[in-house]
């Protein structure tokens, strides 16, 4: 059996007088998943649950309406419009934009034949809500573990979280949904009776897609600009319990707060602040600004000021490395790092793969090949008239012979031969360049 399109058969305006049964659903409220289909001719014509061969049937925007019959599925539809049942056919499926995963669910399945062009025993219409389901509240009652990474300061840690918001969730397989959810309902199936069990798998599944967001490097304050990438993960880990078997996809999830505990939240403050303790110069600024402010206590010291400078002075000695000794260490290491650079600016690659920074190949030993150009007296090597370093024009030398005819170059281009052995012409000065 399947459906045809009402439009390319109809021949009279008229529902009562082209159809034996007419069904419908009007729109489906936000709190309604499921609704049997009404027969607009019932109380002429039959029950509810008779289809006859010639009926109607109506499917609106944001539905999905499937045709059952004794609780198996015969036929489905998604694409909005009023179509014929025509029992003696084969099942006809308009998936519309649910794509080929109805039909490949619908295969899987089954579906049952009518015989002989007659009523069913019991056959409905429902209406299955395919929009997206909003306005679902979650909040983790307790906090639940969030791994931190900073790579910047070395820190890998783990803390704890709590957050709250909404997400919403669409139908996106109608069969496995009426097939493993709802079943043959006397009227209508509402969200509250699946809602509690939603949400407590949400919360199962909202550790393991957090630990996957922070594997990404993205920091639990973060969260909230990552609501899509949070969404991927919790159908990953959901899809065997929601997708593929009750049909239920997570369609967004936002998140209004998130918040860490105050002693996992001032641990990473400390970790923080420790690690720009590791720039000399930043240590050296830290003792510089303490002892500024030790100098101030010491000079309000109730026992006289005397004895607050002899307090400091002994803490300071204490201490270990002053702020001198730190910048000393800041200043090496940027004549470091200044030397290093100016080593790989100045390494050439030979030929045979070594990397050298002397004149000469330190493994093959040989010589650094010459850069183009000239030298000027600074040492920077230059293609232009003047030197890109200090300004200096490039000096007058001996002058270079190349072949005006041939575009030959003699070995030694400032004492070329009187000839050119290629084309036999004379070399003067119009060959100068």
């Amino acid at each position: 059996m399947g459906l045809i399109k009402a439009a390319v058969n109809a021949v009279k305006n008229t529902l009562s007088d082209q159809w034996k049964e007419y069904f419908y659903c009007d729109a489906l409220p936000s709190d309604v998943l499921v609704r049997k289909g009404q027969n607009k001719f019932a109380g002429n014509k039959g029950g509810d649950n008779i289809i006859s061969q010639g009926s109607g049937i109506a499917v609106a925007d944001g539905q999905c309406m499937i045709i059952v019959e004794n609780g198996k599925i015969l036929d489905v539809s998604a694409e909005p419009g009023e179509y014929t049942f025509n029992i003696s056919g084969e099942p006809t499926i308009f998936s519309g934009e649910l794509g080929t995963s109805i039909v490949d669910t619908f295969k899987s399945i089954g579906s049952r034949i009518a015989h002989g062009g007659n009523a069913a025993v019991d056959t409905r219409v429902y209406y299955i809500n395919t929009k997206a389901i909003m306005g679902n509240k979650y909040g983790t009652p307790k906090h639940i573990p969030f791994r931190v990474v900073d790579m910047k300061i070395g820190l890998d840690i783990d803390v704890s979280i709590m957050c709250n918001g909404e997400y919403s969730y669409r139908i996106v397989d109608p069969l496995l949904f009426y097939t493993n959810v709802c079943g043959n309902i006397s009227y209508e199936y509402r969200r509250s009776e699946i809602d509690s069990t939603l949400k407590t798998e949400l919360m199962t599944a909202l550790q393991p897609a957090f630990a996957k967001i922070s594997d990404m490097g993205v920091r639990y304050s973060a969260l909230p600009a990552h609501t899509q990438e949070i969404a991927d993960a919790l159908n990953e880990v959901l899809s065997n319990k929601w997708v593929k078997s009750r049909g239920i996809k997570i369609d967004s999830f936002g998140i209004n707060s998130v918040t860490c505990s105050p002693e996992d939240e001032q641990m990473i403050k400390d970790l923080q602040r420790t690690a720009v303790m590791r720039d000399p110069s930043m240590a050296a600024a830290s003792i510089v600004g303490a002892q500024g402010e030790a100098m101030k206590a010491a000079a309000s010291n109730s026992a006289g000021a005397m004895t607050g400078f002899i307090g400091m002075g002994m803490a300071q000695q204490a201490g270990g490395l002053n702020a001198q000794a730190l910048y000393g260490m800041a200043a090496q290491n940027n004549n470091n790092n200044s030397q290093q650079t100016r080593n790989s600016a100045d390494s050439w690659t030979c030929s045979c793969g070594t990397v050298n920074t002397a004149k000469f190949c330190s493994e093959c030993g040989k010589p650094k090949p010459s850069a183009e150009g000239w030298t000027c007296s600074c040492g920077a090597v230059n293609k232009g008239k003047f030197c890109s370093e200090c300004g200096s024009p490039k000096p007058a030398g001996e002058p270079v012979y190349k072949c005006d005819k041939c575009g030959w170059e003699p070995e030694d281009p400032k004492n070329p031969p009187k000839f050119c052995p290629e084309c036999g012409d004379v070399f003067n000065d119009s060959d100068k360049k």
